[in-house]
């Protein structure tokens, strides 16, 4: 009979531990009725490339599903349109209040934080690549707006726009060839 009951407790422990673990990842990753992610805000405080900045209280931030050509690289020279995504990401950033959205995973292996930035209703990462200064790149399993990136790239290389541009030498490697 001893033997019974502490059997009972072990199993009643048992069950609270389990809904407890339940109870608790509701919490932190939440029940899936709303948006996945969470969101922080704060001010530009350093533009460091074109899919990357510095963020007041948050610290370094790389943008979700979107590339721009390499600007600092350790082992790898500048990039073509490097500069100019840059350039165009600081314009749309610099010293603005941002809103930070991330996606399954808040940070990557480097410690920066994974985010869809936005200022106002924009989101930067979509304006970049509707620019033709980034291209889509899903960062697996961080792929909520993958087909709305492929959609802008697409559209931004038919029409020549940033680094699609003849004047950049074209995609991504030199001028198309013009028909005969």
């Amino acid at each position: 009979m001893l033997a019974e009951t502490g059997l009972r407790r072990h199993a009643m422990r048992a069950r609270i531990l389990a809904w407890g673990a339940t109870i608790a990842t509701f919490l932190v990753v939440g029940c899936g009725a709303g948006p996945a992610g969470v969101a922080r805000s704060g001010r530009v405080v350093a533009v460091l490339d074109g899919d990357t900045i510095v963020v007041e209280g948050v610290g370094t931030v790389r943008y979700l599903g979107i590339d721009t050509p390499e600007l600092h690289h350790p082992r790898r020279p500048v990039e073509r349109y490097a500069a100019r995504a840059a350039a165009i990401n600081r314009t749309l950033v610099a010293g603005r209040v941002v809103r930070l959205v991330t996606d399954v995973e808040e940070r990557d292996a480097y410690g920066r934080l994974l985010a869809y930035v936005f200022v106002g209703d924009a989101m930067v990462n979509a304006r970049l690549v509707a620019a033709g200064a980034a291209e889509a790149y899903p960062f697996v399993p961080n792929t909520r707006h993958r087909q709305e990136f492929a959609r802008l790239q697409e559209d931004a290389m038919r029409r020549g726009l940033g680094m699609w541009g003849a004047a950049e030498g074209g995609p991504p490697w030199g001028a198309l060839p013009q028909p005969g």
